[in-house]
Parts: structure tokens; sequence; C-alpha cells
């Protein structure tokens, strides 16, 4: 268990990385109160941060294999990684370049890579829910092993698309593992102000689908729930949801200065850090400190050659803006 607690480690601590960088790229890179962007700034637009939820993207993503599929929301940057995405390209795409994932078009908010089996992280609130749906659809109408898994946030569950989602999957037994990454936030307001009755997992189960609570800062807890339920899931039982309770430390983008929340609630956040659980766990049972401290070191150097690459990557040309858009009224793909 020590070795694969250390390979989820590994994983945390390079989404970590990988968004400090991003974030580090991105500031000012969203115009605040009419304020034009710093024209400095690498990463333009908005950019949303999992910081402190990465083990939820460790834990569920060590139990998929390669050809499972995978959507997630506009915080996707984890899920992307976990899923065995390339920290270069992915670092391109935030900065817009040619290189990247989509080739600059799809930025954070929608970064995806087929190759991993990452079918797009979404803007929309709750859209990767239908998309799951229908990838899963497919996937049992063409006979093969695989399974999605979609990952979404707690302010989706209020949203029609979560039904919708849950009910066809369950009347088709679609082959689909539901994330619920519950972060307590939508946006800026607290869920539970928002949220009736007892939640995602009695919603889940009043349509048929098997849900499961787990604390969303304890990696080995929720791989190994995830584990049983990506199991259940390719063993043709049928959709599974996993609620993970995690918290937000920062705002609801990069430029959220979380002015609405208390202190003490950002000090709560903090306090429950996965990574630093998970080390100090590590080290308690044996693991040397510098076996760690290696790993961080090797995470660096990604990041450096990461941010590197990026800036090497050329801008994209004019003229490719307008690839894989579908032409209005002709039906055909450019």
């Amino acid at each position: 268990m020590t070795a694969d607690l250390v390979n989820l480690y590994r994983t945390m601590v390079r989404i970590r990385a990988f968004e400090l960088a991003a974030e580090q790229a991105s500031a000012g890179g969203v115009a605040v109160w009419g304020q034009s962007a710093d024209p400095r700034t690498k990463v333009r637009g908005p950019l949303h941060v999992s910081i402190g939820q990465e083990a939820v993207a460790a834990g569920v993503c060590a139990r998929l294999q390669r050809e499972d599929l995978l959507t997630s929301s506009h915080r996707g940057h984890g899920h992307t990684l976990a899923k065995g995405a390339s920290m270069q390209r992915m670092m391109a795409e935030l900065f817009g370049r040619s290189d990247g994932c989509n080739g600059g078009r799809g930025g954070s908010m929608h970064i995806a890579d087929f190759s991993v089996g990452m079918l797009g992280a979404n803007g929309v609130v709750a859209a990767g829910l239908p998309i799951a749906c229908g990838a899963a659809h497919a996937l049992k109408l063409r006979g093969q092993p695989h399974i999605v898994a979609c990952f979404f946030g707690d302010g989706a569950v209020n949203r029609g698309p979560f039904l919708e989602a849950l009910n066809w999957a369950c009347v088709y037994q679609l082959p689909l593992l539901f994330v619920c990454e519950d972060n307590r936030w939508s946006a800026t307001s607290r869920t539970d102000t928002l949220t009736a009755g007892p939640g995602v997992v009695a919603r889940a189960q009043a349509l048929g689908v098997a849900g499961f609570a787990v604390d969303g800062n304890d990696v080995q807890a929720v791989s190994e729930l995830a584990r049983r339920l990506v199991a259940e899931v390719r063993g043709g039982h049928g959709p599974r949801l996993l609620h993970a309770v995690t918290w937000r430390v920062r705002g609801h983008l990069s430029a959220d200065q979380q002015g609405y929340r208390a202190p003490e609630d950002i000090a709560a956040a903090t306090e429950t850090d996965p990574i630093s659980r998970t080390r100090q766990h590590l080290l308690h049972t044996g693991t040397p400190q510098q076996d760690l401290a290696a790993i961080e070191e090797q995470v660096a150097n990604e990041v450096r050659n990461a941010l590197a690459f990026a800036e090497a990557s050329p801008l994209p040309h004019a003229h490719q803006a307008f690839n894989e858009v579908q032409t209005l009224g002709a039906g055909t793909w450019h």
C-alpha cells in the first residue's frame, strides 16, 4: 500500500505544482473592474484551480484505465493531469499556443486530450454530465469494456442536466461513474444555502443510482472507494456515484480575493490539505524524507520544463481559428 500511496502523493504534487505555476502565469490576466489585463500575462482569461482538492482527481483516476473516458468541469486541470495528459502540452494550451493539447483554442476551461480519454473540461456548469452519458451509451452499444468517469462540482447538482444524466444512466444501466467533487462553494455562495434536502447521495439513490460519500481530502479513502465502484461499474452493475467532500482553498477563479468568505472557513480548508496530510502519513509509516523530497524536486523540474515548452511554442496562425468548427447550415467540418 505504501508504494501505491507514494504514487498518489506524486500525482497530487504534480497537480498542485502545475496549478501554482499556472496561477502565477495568469496574474493580472483577467480584467477587473474594467481594467485591461496585464500585457505580460501568459495565461489570459478565467483560471479555475483545484488547489486543496487534488486527492479527488488522484484517487479516482488512479483506478481508471487509459482507455476509459473522462469528462470534467471548468476546474479540470487536475483530472486531465491525473488521467495522463502531457504537462507540457497542457501548459502550452493555457498559454494559448499552437503546441497545446487543443492548439491553443480550448484554454483552461475547455482543455481536452482524447489520446488519454479526456473528453474535455467544460465552462458550462453540469454540461459534462450529458456528454458523459452519451460517451457511456456509445461504449455500451459498441460492446466495449471501458467506462466513463464524470467529474462535476456540488453546484451542478442543482441544475437540470444532473437529474437528466442520472436518470438516463440508470434507465440504460450505463458504465458510468459519477464523481461529485463537493468543495462546498458554488462560485461565491455556500452550496448548502442553495440546496434543499439531504444532498447529492440521496438524490442519486432516489433515481436508483447507488451513491457513497467519502472524505475527499483523504486520498487513500478516495482511492479505495473508487477502486470498488469502478469494479462494479466495469462489471456491468450500472452507474455509481462517488460523493467526495473536499475544500476549495482558492477563490472561484484566480482573480477572486474571496472577500465573501469568512477567514476561519479558509483556515479550515488549509488545515485539511490532502498533500500535507499524505506527506505526514508517509513519513510516519517509514517512507524516507529524501524520497519525498526527490519526488518534489522531479515535479519542480517537470513544471519548469513545461513553462519553457509553453513559452517557446508559437502562437496559432489566424487561419487556424475555425479548424474543427462546424459550418452552420452546411453540416460539414473544417
